[in-house]
């Protein structure tokens, strides 16, 4: 792979090259992909969905949207600092074809911000949720009416693959979604691959997948204009990833090893005297001890620490991407970048520690259990309403309920599985507090 050819401003629908020599440096091209991120509507309601404690109220307690934001500043921190030195390795990218160091740091922020833009409602269980529905509930009707990767795609929802349908979905005026550049694009795909076949091999790059089949077309020309080596033979398609998107991936395990331990501690499920215990080996080269002493409060000390341990490894994980460079670029590195960090023990016990404490805790399991319940019921309705309206069987209340759906879902899918994903596209886009409200509302003859 070739970092010119990775760095592309192409945009779905472009007919000719965008120039990075002919940018607009007051508004950069990857700068206007951050921009379009942060107003759309689906990454807006990313504030009311789970990111550790489901459906939380406390002043503390990061959602998808908080978390988003700040995977995006390491991410900028870590591209930056990146940039800095392939510029300087390469420095044909600044002298022949104008790109900065900064430019790095503009791409990895923007699908930083993105990373979560296609998780459900209540969390990961969100998306087992889903695929619970199609594998074991009322959707498994209609497994043998889809192709074996269609009805993967369903089964086993991943978030990832649907961030790409966010970012790049086409509706009637709207071709190309947000239209992100294809660098951005490239960089937000952490599983550059297919549903099928599911974890082929141990490369990190194929541990999940990264778009529908309805996306496919679209996904391979992303990945062909970037120069993106295809790892899959036959009708499989699967591609090594992206350098940046190491960086991304990068920044979202640092954010959430790190600041979820810290929610932990703020609500009390996590005793603080594991805060400096844990982290002491991430910041002792750094913490000023007096300092440390002299907070007189529980949030400020565990803020203190929180910053000097992500320092600690934003420059870890940029010393590991530049020792490894050449061989990410030939495709040879099939490993998450904190996987060989020196702190890939302490980072290990303190995510061991939060899955007991916090993921495992009795509020979280409660939550997402009603997580369960609430998106298998809307799939349930929302469904056969639609299944319903296609084959011309709709009942008045089938016309209540579609009406419910904002306008831009109110379009005709010809085939089945286009129709089963563009209702669970619309189920998985809501926010936490929408999903249950919709739920109340359709539960209501219960009650």
């Amino acid at each position: 792979m070739h970092w010119e050819q990775l760095l592309s401003l192409k945009r779905q629908g472009d007919t000719g090259k965008r120039l990075r020599s002919e940018q607009d440096d007051t508004r950069l091209g990857f700068e206007v992909d951050y921009d379009r991120i942060i107003f759309s509507a689906a990454f807006r309601s990313l504030q009311d969905k789970t990111q550790v404690i489901p459906l939380s109220k406390t002043d503390f307690v990061h959602t998808r949207l908080t978390h988003s934001l700040e995977v995006s500043v390491v991410g900028r921190s870590i591209g930056r600092l990146v940039g800095k030195k392939i510029i300087e390795k390469y420095p044909y990218l600044k002298d022949v074809h104008g790109y900065h160091m900064n430019d790095f740091g503009a791409i990895v922020a923007a699908a930083c911000l993105a990373h979560d833009i296609g998780n459900p409602p209540f969390g990961h269980s969100g998306e087992k949720a889903i695929g619970e529905y199609f594998k074991n509930g009322n959707g498994l009707q209609y497994k043998d009416q889809l192709t074996e990767k269609e009805w993967q795609d369903l089964i086993d929802f991943e978030g990832n693959a649907n961030g790409f349908s966010v970012l790049t979905a086409n509706r009637p005026g709207n071709e190309g979604g947000l239209r992100i550049s294809y660098a951005t694009l490239g960089t937000f795909m952490k599983y550059p691959k297919e549903s099928l076949p599911k974890k082929p091999t141990s490369n990190i790059a194929d541990k999940k997948y990264g778009f529908f089949q309805q996306d496919k077309v679209f996904f391979q020309e992303v990945a062909e204009e970037l120069g993106l080596l295809p790892n899959k033979t036959g009708d499989d398609i699967g591609y090594e990833r992206h350098p940046l998107a190491y960086l991304v991936e990068a920044a979202d395990d640092i954010c959430y090893t790190i600041i979820d331990f810290e929610d932990g501690i703020n609500l009390g499920l996590v005793n603080e005297d594991f805060a400096l215990e844990y982290l002491i080996k991430l910041v002792k080269d750094t913490i000023d001890v007096n300092k440390y002493n002299s907070l007189q409060t529980k949030e400020d000390r565990i803020s203190y620490l929180r910053a000097l341990a992500i320092g600690s490894l934003i420059n870890d994980a940029v010393n590991v991407f530049l020792e490894n460079e050449d061989l990410i670029l030939k495709g040879n590195f099939p490993f998450a970048l904190m996987d060989k960090s020196k702190y890939k023990a302490q980072m290990d016990d303190i995510i061991k520690l939060s899955v007991k404490n916090i993921y495992q805790s009795q509020e979280v399991i409660h939550k997402e259990i009603t997580g369960y319940q609430v998106i298998n019921h809307l799939l349930d309705k929302f469904i056969t309403a639609f299944e319903n309206k296609h084959i011309g069987t709709m009942s008045n209340y089938d016309k209540l309920l579609l009406n419910l759906l904002p306008e831009k879902y109110h379009v005709e899918k010809s085939d089945l599985y286009s129709r089963l994903l563009h209702i669970t596209h619309f189920v998985s886009l809501l926010s936490d507090g929408n999903a249950m409200k919709m739920h109340t509302i359709l539960s209501a003859n219960k009650s």
